[in-house]
């Protein structure tokens, strides 16, 4: 290892988000990418035309982007209002902008833990960023589990956490809300924790998948300075590619994030399309109702199969386990399910002991089912 970097950085392995790029190629057939909880659809063309308009005729590339992003903040702003029903008091300033939402995630981290000042609190399985992230900035992961049958935080063992964990102690706890990998949302008891946590601790509700969810704790903010909701256009918005998210919190908060963000965070472009879909999102957003059908038939025909154990889902993906006792090997059949249903076309993603499968289209999802039930038949009891 190179002798000026950190030595911890030695036990670390980069982030993988895709498959290798041959996998299409390596697979008969029709290649179904399910693994990333993307929307299925893309941008409809005449939203495609009138971006490449923009960047034709508005967008000088010689020129750095809006570094402020007022204007994005003000929209964003307006379809918060409008889909919490709420009235932000000060608009703008209860918004941050991201290169997604692992940028948010990053800077909440320098703002509130760097420097050995804080740690993290995380209940696996969830979204790994929060981990990763903080590991990479030498920040302390204090990781507690959950309820074997619909994933609830232990939260005794959380509270204790909080409690016992001194130098440094827990600065922020992330939760998201529906929970990634297991699709389940936040129980009236994981609130209820989350209320009575002190005012010195963050808490970072990831509502990556709100749209799908249509449950929200924007709401909340105006009672709790000490909360922070995350959001991103790369689900329901479509634009994945793009890599654009936001926060939403109290304007104190919400200038501390501005002062760690990087300037120019976002290129013009990602900018351009963040305004387009939210002038558009009656049209982008009409894509939910389908996918929710869609998510009801995957879970009802799935769990028809005896071998399945499939939790309820609040988000645009399902999570299934194999039932321990249909197996001699669990683990190993769980494997073997995986690396068959990808040979077949279909990738998902392997994870916590289970499979995470996005909602795709009615024909992904109609492969899904065909695929899954194929392999099921031939897998060693």
């Amino acid at each position: 290892m190179l002798p000026f970097i950190r030595s911890d950085l030695a036990q670390f392995t980069a982030y993988k988000p895709h498959p290798s790029s041959d996998t299409a190629e390596s697979v008969p057939g029709q290649f179904d990418r399910l693994d990333t909880n993307e929307s299925p659809y893309d941008l409809p063309p005449e939203l495609k035309e009138k971006l490449a308009w923009t960047y034709q005729q508005v967008i000088e590339t010689n020129r750095y982007p809006d570094g402020g992003h007022e204007t994005l903040k003000d929209a964003i702003a307006q379809y918060v209002n409008e889909s919490a029903a709420i009235s932000l008091s000060n608009t703008a300033a209860n918004i941050s902008v991201g290169n997604g939402s692992d940028e948010l995630i990053r800077s909440l981290l320098i703002a509130t833990c760097l420097g050995g000042e804080g740690s993290i609190l995380v209940a696996n399985p969830t979204f790994s960023m929060y981990g990763i992230l903080a590991q990479t900035l030498g920040i302390p992961v204090v990781a507690v589990g959950r309820n074997a049958k619909n994933f609830e935080i232990d939260l005794k063992a959380a509270q204790a956490a909080i409690e016992q964990t001194q130098n440094p102690p827990i600065r922020v706890v992330f939760v998201v809300h529906p929970n990634s990998p297991t699709a389940n949302s936040l129980t009236a008891a994981e609130l209820a924790w989350l209320r009575s946590l002190s005012e010195h601790i963050l808490v970072v509700i990831d509502e990556a998948y709100f749209e799908f969810s249509q449950t929200t704790l924007v709401g909340e903010l105006a009672q709790r300075p000490n909360w922070v909701i995350l959001r991103t256009f790369s689900k329901a918005f479509r634009l994945a590619a793009l890599r654009v998210g936001y926060c939403v919190a109290h304007p104190e908060a919400i200038a501390i994030l501005e002062k760690v963000r990087l300037p120019y965070n976002l290129p013009s472009f990602s900018i351009a399309a963040a305004l387009v879909a939210l002038q558009n999102r009656t049209l982008l957003l009409e894509s939910i109702s389908q996918t929710l059908s869609e998510r009801a038939k995957l879970i009802e025909i799935l769990s028809q199969q005896p071998e399945l154990q499939i939790t309820a889902s609040a988000a645009n993906f399902i999570y299934l386990r194999l039932k321990p006792n249909s197996f001699n090997s669990p683990d190993a059949a769980l494997k073997t399910f995986h690396q068959k249903l990808r040979t077949l076309g279909t990738v998902v993603r392997h994870i916590s002991g289970g499979l995470r499968i996005t909602v795709g289209t009615i024909e992904e999802n109609a492969r899904t089912v065909n695929r899954v039930q194929a392999v099921l038949a031939n897998l060693e009891f």
